[in-house]
């Protein structure tokens, strides 16, 4: 008992610290069934995922993840350019993540059972250096 009490701030050290390694994900907010940046490479690469970005087509067209669809949320359930596989998994875009959420629910109603977030948005995607387009 000697011990706990005399070493009572590095048990107090370890917390914090270890806080503030999960205070980056909490402070993203990052979805449940969120992919990263390299597992959304990954799923293009890999399993031919789609691209949805869910933004207003003015947000789109200033700068959006090279292929990817634009599909606004307001249009989402009702837009034709969905593909009819709805086995392929997709990847749903937005600035940070909240609408993207929305999206995958939406999406995860029609059939899309692989919808999934990118976590952190088109931010995180330019945090990490992959290429973004823009329209013309």
């Amino acid at each position: 008992m000697n011990f706990l009490a005399e070493t009572w701030y590095l048990f107090a050290i370890a917390l914090v610290s270890g806080g503030l390694l999960l205070w980056p994900t909490i402070r993203r907010g990052a979805p449940a069934g969120g992919v990263s940046t390299a597992e959304a490479v990954l799923l293009i690469n890999r399993e031919k995922a789609v691209l949805i970005d869910v933004r207003d087509p003015a947000e789109y067209a200033a700068g959006h993840v090279m292929n990817a669809k634009n599909i606004p949320l307001a249009t989402l359930e009702s837009s034709t350019l969905l593909p009819k596989n709805k086995a392929l998994p997709l990847v749903v875009v937005c600035n940070r993540g909240a609408q993207a959420s929305r999206a995958v629910v939406m999406l995860k109603k029609l059939g899309y059972e692989n919808a999934r977030t990118l976590t952190g948005g088109l931010m995180a995607w330019r945090e990490a250096n992959l290429p973004v387009e823009k329209s013309a």
